[in-house]
């Protein structure tokens, strides 16, 4: 019989590896994309400052798939990681859609959006998945740390090298 793990826990460690993935994202992948003038977006400064609650809307569907994960009694990284793909597919995909019908964001960035952000539901569902599994919460925790700490360096590195801009400080030229 597999030990329950705690909801709250699994909750916290997989909106911890959202974090980070979403950190290589949009910092180093598509960090080009956030440079440039775009009456669709905000300005980069503005739009920093509103990462929060970017995050808090990533706690939300962290908390969604570990509800639905629980309910169906989804186990194993594999399984959540497609059930998390999934998710991510049909609540990202339901929400660029509904953007490009009615925004002037261009097909480009909701397709990369649409991407990545799946990408990262289905890496909580991996992690998610792991823990309903059996796999020790603080070893999770650590892999999930380490998992972080990589996708942190990989984006210093791209910022560093040129491989992606990074976001001027206000005032510069």
């Amino acid at each position: 019989m597999v030990k329950r793990r705690s909801p709250l826990s699994l909750t916290l460690i997989a909106w911890l590896a959202t974090l980070g993935f979403d950190f290589f994202l949009h910092g180093g992948l598509l960090a080009g994309v956030y440079v440039r003038s775009d009456p669709f977006l905000l300005p980069p400064e503005r739009a920093f400052a509103l990462i929060p609650v970017g995050y808090l809307s990533f706690l939300l569907l962290t908390v969604l798939l570990v509800r639905l994960m629980d309910r169906l009694d989804l186990t194993g990284w594999r399984a959540g990681a497609v059930f998390g793909l999934e998710l991510g597919g049909l609540a990202w995909g339901a929400l660029v859609l509904g953007l490009y019908s009615i925004s002037t964001a261009s097909p480009a960035l909701l397709l990369a959006w649409f991407v990545g952000q799946t990408v990262e539901l289905g890496i909580a569902g991996a992690v998610v998945g792991s823990g309903r599994a059996g796999t020790a919460i603080r070893r999770l925790f650590w892999i999930v740390l380490a998992f972080v700490l990589l996708m942190v360096l990989i984006t210093i590195v791209m910022q560093s090298t040129g491989l992606a801009p990074t976001v001027p400080a206000q005032g510069s030229g």
